[in-house]
């Protein structure tokens, strides 16, 4: 009996920028994550904490900072100094 066995795939996991809605893959969005040092950016994806995720583009890390969407989607008020440092690591266009 010679059976082909079919390779089943992992499912890849999908976020959602908390800005323009768009769903992508997990690994194609930037986390950040509310940890007990403040609001950072969370490149390998692990850290503990609340996270949130926002896509590449210059317009929805504007939005995400200069509003309230970052501060409901954290459950945080974010300090100043937070937001400069997240300004620090929007990714360059």
């Amino acid at each position: 009996m010679n059976q082909e066995r079919q390779r089943r795939t992992k499912p890849v996991p999908t976020r959602m920028c908390i800005v323009c809605r768009e769903k992508n893959s997990k690994r194609a969005l930037t986390r950040l994550v509310r940890t007990g040092q403040g609001v950072q950016v969370d490149p390998s994806g692990k850290l503990d904490g609340r996270g949130a995720y926002l896509c590449d583009r210059e317009s929805c890390w504007d939005r995400a900072l200069s509003g309230d969407l970052l501060n409901r989607a954290l459950r945080v008020n974010l300090t100043a100094e937070d937001r400069e440092r997240l300004k620090q690591a929007k990714p360059q266009p």
